[in-house]
């Protein structure tokens, strides 16, 4: 059986899988957490809802961002609110016992005051919409100098 130590991912996160319930990985998560644990690739990966496309991504990016490091490293594009929150939450619920690491939900139809001020705090993981995280890099809210 594979399992997602055996995909490469380090004891905080296997710990918050194991909450979740899940107990081995989907065919690709299997396919795609080793491939991103390895080296900097893109990367298309089509697969049915609920297949657990978000962990593929997100568990990789979440080891290879640095809690301690309080500057935004990753930017996560979503085309719609519902799923930009959706993502946001799910990172949180990996995150679990990755203490320090910040994730923040941007998108309009909120205040932009707030999320600038959540911003501000220097999230290692940014989830935005792009119309609102356009409008934040005109205004001088988000810099992406620090995206890794």
């Amino acid at each position: 059986m594979i399992t997602f130590e055996s995909l490469g991912l380090n004891a905080s996160l296997q710990n918050a899988v194991r909450d979740l319930g899940y107990l081995e990985p989907t065919p690709v998560q299997q396919e795609v957490i080793p491939m991103l644990l390895d080296r900097e690739t893109d990367l298309v990966a089509l697969a049915q809802t609920g297949t657990g496309k978000t962990a593929a991504f997100g568990l990789p990016l979440l080891q290879k961002s640095d809690p301690e490091r309080r500057v935004s490293q990753a930017l996560i594009l979503s085309p719609t609110r519902e799923l930009c929150l959706q993502i946001t939450s799910e990172l949180e619920s990996y995150a679990k016992y990755m203490p320090g690491m910040g994730i923040t939900a941007i998108y309009g139809g909120a205040s932009i005051q707030e999320q600038a001020k959540q911003v501000k705090r220097n999230p290692q993981v940014i989830v935005a919409t792009p119309g609102r995280v356009k409008d934040m890099i005109g205004r001088g809210i988000i810099d992406l100098s620090t995206i890794s």
